[in-house]
């Protein structure tokens, strides 16, 4: 199986400069941060995604990730890192896992990988969405 030169070229430059992909994590106790994590245990692929949302416009400012599995996976990562940065989080929800696929050319086998991607940008929105009604409850700003 081969991968497409894109997903090469993103793992590599992920391991060479991680910071510039937001590999990384947020402080988990900051309100404004939503976290998504999923994993395949088909292939041991895991990941965490980190949205950094204004509360205000729920506008994601800022995305961290970390992921442990192969170059799609990483790729991927990379890919939606790219995808999110600036859009709503009602945006966010129409990315789907044939987007980051198709935009990384992944072989049949790894589709797993982009759908990893999309299952943890789902489970960020969700606990983003938890937060807000929490605070709306407590009185704060939604």
């Amino acid at each position: 199986m081969a991968y497409s030169q894109k997903v090469v070229d993103r793992f590599e430059d992920v391991l060479n400069n991680p910071a510039s992909h937001g590999v990384g994590r947020f402080d988990p106790k900051d309100p404004n941060i939503a976290t998504g994590m999923t994993s395949a245990p088909a292939c041991g692929d895991v990941m965490k995604l980190d949205l950094k949302v204004d509360p205000e416009t729920d506008v994601i400012l800022d995305v961290k990730f970390k992921t442990y599995g192969c170059g799609s996976a990483i790729a991927s990562s990379t890919m939606f890192v790219e995808m999110l940065k600036g859009i709503t989080m009602t945006e966010a929800l129409e990315i789907k896992d044939k987007d980051i696929a198709d935009a990384l050319e992944l072989p049949p086998i790894k589709l797993h990988c982009s759908v990893l991607a999309e299952d943890s940008i789902k489970q960020a929105l969700r606990d983003w969405d938890e937060k807000k009604a929490k605070r709306k409850h407590n009185g704060g700003p939604e």
